[in-house]
C-alpha cells in the first residue's frame, strides 16, 4: 500500500486554510510563477479544476507569495492557489522538477507524480483522474500542446534556502539554543557585544550555515567531543559546528578541528594552564597526513603566514572554542600580561614530501597515511633564524641552534620545555649536501652548539634572572665551568620542514612549562 503523501497546512490567496490530506481525491499540483512550463501547465490544470472540482480537490501550490497573484492574473485562474513561499511542504513532498502533480486518493496516497510537461503523461494523467472520478474528460485542447517541454528546479532546492530548510525541519539535528536578534540590529555588531568573538568578525552561524558544516564529518552532532577547561564545558560535534562556521571554516575542515579539540583537551595538554598563564601561551597546531591535499592546506610559500583559508580558520576554529565553550576570555582566565597574535590563529600543514626525515606524525607513532594533528603549547613565533652564508651541514646546523639560544633568555638553559624548528627548503638542501643528516645529529649540534658554563647562567649585574647568587656560592669551581645546553633533552626540540623553495629563512616557537607542571605535545588521528 502507497503512502500517505506529507500533511500540510497552506492558506490559499483569500486567506483560508486547507489542510492535506482532504478526506476527497486531491490533485496537488506545486509551481513557481517564473517558469515557462509550469505557465504552460497552469490553463490545463484550471481546465481540470472546471472538470472536477465538484469532486475533487485540484489545488496549485505556489513557491512564491507574490507568483501567485501574478499566475492567477496572467491565466484568470478560479482553481485554489496555495502558498507554500516558506517551501516547507515542498521540501516534504521531496521532488526536485516543477511542475510537480500528483494524484492522490482521498488518504492521500499518491499515484507515481509527474514533473514537467510530456503531453502524453498529462493526457494519461487526464484519462485517470476522469475514471477514477466517472466523471467526462476535461476540456483541454492536447493538440496545441507541445509535446514535451523541461520543467524547472524547485526553489526549495536553492543551496542556501536547501540548507535553512533542512536546518528548520522536523528531526534537524540541530540542538543549540537559538538566539533571537532584533530586527533592526547587526548581527555581526551583536556577537562583537556579546563576546563571542576574539576580535575580528565572525561568519553569523546561521542554522543553514551549521548544518551545511555538519556535513563535513559523520559523526552524530550531539556526540560529546571533548570536556572543554576552563570552564569544563561539553564540547557536542554541533558546537564545534557552530564556533568553525564563526571562524569561516569550510565543511571539509571540521574533522581537522574536532581532532585539534580532542587534543588540546587533555590532561597532558593541560588546556586550562595554557590558556591560564601570564606567559602567554597558546595551542600552535601541525598537520601531516593525506588531508593536508585534500582541503588545500599551505605548507610552502608563507606557510606560517597569512592568505591561506585552511591554515587560517582552522587554528581560529580551536580558539573559538576554547574561548566561547572554554572560557578562556582574556581579563578572565586568560591572564596573559601581553599575549601574542598567535591566540587569533596558528595551524600549519609539515610539507612532508620536501623532507629527508620521517614525518612529524610518523615519528610519533601514527601511520604515514595516516592524517593526523600535533598540538603544542607555544609562548611565541614563529622567530626567524636567518643563516645566507653557511655551506657546511655543521654551520647550518650550528645556525639553527644559535636561533635558540635566544628562547626565554640565552642566559636560562637546561629547560624542560618544548621548541618546534621550522627548517626551511634551502636549508635542509645545506644540512644534506655532504648525505643524509637525522634529526637526532641536529638535536645533538643544537644542544652542543648552546651549551654554555654553568657560571654564565648565575644572576649578575647585567642580568638578575638566572641562578641565585646564593646558589651559586654553594657550587664547586668544576660545577661553575660544566657545560649546559640549553635543553633539558634533545627530546624536547620538535622538528619539522616548511617554506617555499627560495629564502634561507628558518624559523622556531618557543615553548611553555614541559611535563606534568606543564603541557606535553599531544598528537591525534583525524577521522571523518
Amino acid at each position: 500500500m502507497t503512502e500517505p503523501a506529507p500533511a500540510f497546512v497552506l492558506r490559499d490567496m483569500a486567506g483560508e486554510s486547507r489542510a492535506f490530506p482532504t478526506g476527497r481525491p486531491s490533485l496537488v499540483a506545486f509551481v513557481k510563477e517564473d517558469c515557462h512550463t509550469c505557465n504552460l501547465a497552469a490553463p490545463v490544470l484550471e481546465a481540470f479544476h472546471q472538470a472536477w472540482g465538484d469532486a475533487a480537490d485540484i489545488w496549485m501550490v505556489g513557491q512564491a507569495a507574490d507568483g501567485n497573484a501574478i499566475l492567477r492574473d496572467r491565466h484568470g485562474l478560479t482553481l485554489p492557489i496555495l502558498d507554500d513561499s516558506a517551501l516547507r511542504a515542498s521540501l516534504a513532498w521531496g521532488f526536485e522538477i516543477v511542475p510537480a502533480v500528483y494524484w492522490t486518493g482521498p488518504d492521500g496516497a499518491p499515484r507515481p507524480p509527474l514533473e514537467g510537461f510530456v503531453r502524453a503523461e498529462w493526457e494519461k494523467l487526464a484519462q485517470t483522474v476522469a475514471a477514477d472520478l466517472s466523471a467526462p474528460p476535461a476540456a483541454v485542447a492536447w493538440a496545441d500542446l507541445p509535446d514535451w517541454r523541461p520543467g524547472c528546479g524547485s526553489k526549495h532546492l536553492d543551496p542556501e534556502i536547501h540548507h535553512r530548510l533542512l536546518a528548520e525541519a522536523e528531526g534537524s539535528p540541530i540542538r543549540a539554543r537559538r538566539i533571537e536578534i532584533a530586527a533592526a540590529d547587526d548581527i555581526e555588531e551583536f556577537m562583537f557585544d556579546q563576546g563571542f568573538s576574539d576580535g575580528l568578525p565572525l561568519v553569523p552561524p546561521t542554522p543553514e550555515r551549521v548544518l551545511r558544516m555538519l556535513s563535513g564529518t559523520i559523526r552524530d552532532p550531539q556526540d560529546i567531543v571533548a570536556v572543554v577547561p576552563p570552564n569544563m564545558a561539553p564540547a557536542s560535534v554541533e558546537k564545534i559546528a557552530i564556533n568553525a562556521v564563526m571562524a569561516g571554516c569550510k565543511p571539509e575542515y571540521l574533522p581537522v578541528v574536532i581532532a585539534a579539540v580532542e587534543a588540546v583537551c587533555t590532561d597532558e595538554f593541560n588546556a586550562h594552564g595554557v590558556n591560564a598563564t601570564t606567559m602567554g601561551a597558546t595551542p600552535v597546531l601541525v598537520i601531516n597526513g593525506p588531508i593536508r591535499e585534500r582541503i588545500g592546506m599551505n605548507m610552502r610559500l608563507a606557510a606560517l603566514g597569512n592568505g591561506n583559508r585552511a591554515n587560517a580558520t582552522i587554528g581560529r576554529a580551536l580558539r573559538l572554542v576554547i574561548r566561547n565553550l572554554g572560557g578562556a576570555r582574556p581579563g578572565g582566565v586568560d591572564r596573559s600580561t601581553l599575549s601574542n597574535p598567535m591566540k587569533f590563529t596558528m595551524c600549519f600543514a609539515e610539507w612532508e614530501e620536501g623532507s629527508p626525515w620521517e614525518p612529524l606524525h610518523v615519528e610519533r607513532g601514527f601511520k604515514r597515511e595516516d592524517s593526523v594533528v600535533t598540538a603544542f603549547a607555544m609562548t611565541s613565533g614563529p622567530v626567524q633564524i636567518v643563516d645566507q652564508e653557511s655551506r657546511k651541514p655543521n654551520q647550518i646546523a650550528g645556525t639553527l641552534g644559535l636561533g635558540l639560544e635566544g628562547m626565554f633568555l640565552p642566559k636560562i638553559r637546561r629547560m624542560p620545555t618544548d621548541a618546534l624548528l621550522v627548517v626551511c627548503p634551502e636549508h635542509i638542501q645545506t644540512l644534506t649536501v655532504d648525505g643524509p643528516y637525522s634529526k637526532q645529529r641536529l638535536r645533538e649540534r643544537i644542544q652542543a652548539v648552546t651549551a654554555r658554563p654553568m657560571r654564565e647562567m648565575v644572576a649578575n649585574e647585567v642580568s638578575g634572572a638566572g641562578i641565585p647568587l646564593a646558589s651559586a656560592a654553594k657550587m664547586t669551581e668544576a660545577q661553575l665551568a660544566t657545560p649546559v645546553g640549553k635543553f633539558a633533552d634533545g627530546k624536547f626540540i620538535h622538528i619539522v620542514v616548511a617554506g617555499a623553495d627560495a629564502g634561507k629563512f628558518s624559523a622556531a616557537f618557543h615553548g611553555w612549562v614541559t611535563g606534568p607542571m606543564g603541557s606535553t605535545v599531544v598528537s591525534r588521528k583525524i577521522d571523518c
